[in-house]
C-alpha cells in the first residue's frame, strides 16, 4: 500500500514542478498561446486534487503505526496544492475570470481578497514591476525548495525514528532470548 503511496507522491511531485515551470512561463505569454497555457495548468491543478484524494484514500489503509507519518506527509501536499492555486489566482486572475466566463476554466475554490486587490492595484498602477514579478518569481522557487528540504528532512527524520524503534524492538527480543538461553543453561 506505501507503494503506490509513494507512486502518487513521484506523480504528485511531477505534476506540481509542471505546474510552477508553466505559472512561471504564462506571464511572459500573450494571446491564444497565453489562454491555452492557462488551460493547461488549470487542468494540471484538478489532476493534482484527485491525485491528493487517491493519496488520503491509501493512507486510510496504511496501519495505524506508519498513518501518523503518511499523513504529515499527505497534509503537507495539501498545502503545497494551496499554495499552487494562490499563486495561480494571484497572477492570472483577469485571464482565469474570462476563462470561467466562457466556460473553459472551473472557478477555483477560494477567491482571495488579497489577490484580487493586488491584481487591481497592478492594473490602476500599470504593470511596471517587471522586476517585482521577477523577484516573485524568485521567492516562491525559493520558498518551494525550502519547502520540498523541509519535506525530506521531516521524511529522514521520521525514518530515524522508525529504524530507532525497530532497534529498540530487536534489543528487547534480544535481552529477552538471552534470559531464555541462560535460564535453559541453568537448567542442565
Amino acid at each position: 500500500m506505501s507503494s503506490d503511496f509513494e507512486s502518487y507522491e513521484q506523480d504528485f511531485g511531477t505534476i506540481t514542478a509542471e505546474i510552477t515551470n508553466k505559472i512561471g512561463r504564462i506571464p511572459k505569454l500573450s494571446g491564444e498561446e497565453k489562454t491555452q497555457l492557462v488551460l493547461n495548468v488549470d487542468k494540471q491543478l484538478e489532476e493534482v486534487r484527485e491525485l491528493l484524494e487517491q493519496m488520503d484514500l491509501e493512507v486510510r489503509e496504511i496501519p495505524i503505526q506508519s498513518r501518523a507519518m503518511y499523513n504529515s506527509r499527505l497534509k503537507s501536499y495539501k498545502q503545497e496544492v494551496e499554495k499552487l492555486e494562490k499563486d495561480f489566482q494571484k497572477h492570472f486572475w483577469s485571464q482565469s475570470e474570462t476563462l470561467c466566463a466562457q466556460g473553459s476554466l472551473t472557478p477555483m475554490k477560494k477567491r482571495s481578497r488579497i489577490a484580487y486587490s493586488d491584481e487591481v492595484r497592478n492594473e490602476l498602477l500599470g504593470d511596471d514591476a517587471s522586476s517585482s514579478e521577477n523577484q516573485r518569481a524568485h521567492l516562491l522557487d525559493n520558498t518551494e525548495k525550502l519547502e520540498r528540504s523541509s519535506r525530506r528532512l521531516e521524511a529522514g527524520y521520521q525514518i530515524a525514528v522508525e529504524t530507532e524503534q525497530v532497534g529498540q524492538e530487536i534489543l528487547a527480543n534480544l535481552h529477552s532470548d538471552r534470559e531464555k538461553i541462560q535460564r535453559a543453561r541453568e537448567r542442565v
